[in-house]
């Protein structure tokens, strides 16, 4: 059963995506509906997913983020936009937010990007991507300098696999080894790289025409 924390200033919005997810089988065990909120239940409860809206009183949802991540680098994060192009979502995904969802998207595309990120998964389209890089350019802020090479094949074949969103499971069923062992090498590749999380590994994966997302 996938735990889910719901994070949104709006108490009737939150009634229905605990509704729906409950009516998906999963568990909502907390609701917050600011970002000093989101932090306190994420350090209490560690939930496996954390919905998390952009636009909120007192602490917005992308320093919610950072600062969630500062905490737990391992937690999933998925923001809730009312639009694709938002400044915010790019400072999230950069912060280690998986990924987002629009708030006007269908059921069905919530449960999987839920289920998705809770399997490990990043919801990185090509567009959202070359964007986030762009805005590290456009800001000189950089991404790791260390070329891939430093990677051995293996590693470098599991870091592409990451890039395109397969999660640890599909990785370990694709190479042969268990999950234990990708998430060793990811660990590994983190290191060799100075990357705190796979969102940022996938995206220096694309910077570095390791994989692509088209």
């Amino acid at each position: 059963m996938i735990r889910v924390l719901l994070v949104d200033d709006h108490a009737l919005f939150r009634q229905g995506l605990r509704s729906l997810l409950e009516s998906e089988g999963m568990r909502v065990i907390g609701e917050a509906a600011n970002g000093r909120e989101a932090i306190r239940y994420a350090a209490e409860t560690h939930p496996d997913v954390i919905l998390m809206d952009i636009q909120m009183p007192e602490l917005d949802g992308v320093k919610a983020t950072q600062s969630i991540l500062e905490i737990d680098p391992g937690a999933r994060v998925i923001m809730i936009t009312m639009y694709r192009q938002d400044r915010y979502v790019f400072e999230a995904v950069k912060a280690g937010a998986r990924g987002y969802v629009l708030k006007d998207a269908d059921a069905a595309t919530l449960i999987d990007a839920i289920r998705r990120v809770a399997a490990g998964e990043a919801l990185l389209d090509a567009d959202m991507a070359q964007n986030v890089l762009d805005d590290f350019r456009d800001k000189r802020e950089e991404l790791p300098s260390e070329k891939h090479a430093d990677l051995n094949e293996r590693e470098t074949m599991i870091l592409k696999l990451l890039a395109q969103g397969f999660s640890n499971q599909d990785i370990a069923l694709r190479l042969d080894i268990s999950e234990k062992t990708v998430r060793n090498r990811l660990s590994e590749i983190f290191t060799k790289l100075q990357l705190n999380n796979r969102t940022q590994a996938a995206l220096y994966a694309i910077r570095e025409g390791i994989a692509n997302l088209e």
